[in-house]
């Protein structure tokens, strides 16, 4: 299967670059590039790619807007891009509905892998991300929405409930299998249901519901 992407970033030597870098594979096919959020929800729109890599900060529509309209209209993922690690914009990004997240210092290497990543269902943060996520859901204070995740963990069973907490604590599968003495093919199980009974779309949206619901206590 091919994996066809639309780069967004405002500064044509860096979206070139990125389009270079994938078009090089044999899995994975540039279809288009743009100079905007705007013009990167149109060739979203007009091209149905399979993921779309978007800057930040762009003029007119920016990244995470156009992040919010492409994963409203459709099932491509979106992996942003961007300079800046600073908090606010990543929870901006995953609430936008993101898959992923990267430095755009990222390694070649690591960029053809992320879109594969993203592409197979999972969710990718450069580890730094990662880090500052998880630690500053540990200590401000978040508010439980009025509606959403919170009102469906009663359809999670107990063990599903456990894959979540641990989901939320950053765990890989391996990780959770060895926690909850299972093989990993469970794991992918309970995680797959998970997501679906809450109307999740990947392990990212998992994190964010395991704080937001309460079920992992700030400091927990």
């Amino acid at each position: 299967m091919t994996i066809r992407v639309v780069v967004a970033d405002d500064q044509e030597l860096v979206r070139s670059g990125f389009a270079m870098i994938l078009q090089a594979q044999p899995d994975i096919e540039v279809v288009a590039e743009a100079g905007d959020g705007a013009e990167a929800v149109e060739a979203v729109r007009r091209h149905v790619p399979d993921v779309v890599l978007l800057d930040i900060r762009m003029p007119r529509v920016d990244g995470i807007e156009a992040a919010r309209t492409v994963c409203a209209e459709s099932d491509c993922k979106v992996v942003m891009l961007t300079t800046f690690d600073q908090d606010d914009y990543v929870y901006e990004a995953l609430h936008a509905g993101a898959s992923g997240f990267l430095l755009k210092d990222v390694r070649r290497d690591d960029l053809v892998h992320a879109v594969r990543v993203v592409v197979a269902g999972d969710s990718l943060l450069a580890p730094s991300v990662a880090r500052r996520l998880v630690a500053d859901f540990t200590r401000r204070a978040v508010a439980v929405p009025a509606a959403g995740p919170a009102e469906e963990l009663g359809a999670l069973t107990a063990r599903e409930r456990e894959t979540l907490v641990l989901l939320g604590r950053g765990l890989s599968n391996a990780e959770i299998a060895a926690e909850l003495v299972v093989s990993e093919h469970t794991v992918k199980t309970h995680v797959s249901n998970v997501l679906s009974k809450l109307g999740l779309r990947d392990r990212i949206q998992a994190v964010i519901c395991a704080y937001e619901t309460g079920l992992i206590a700030r400091g927990g």
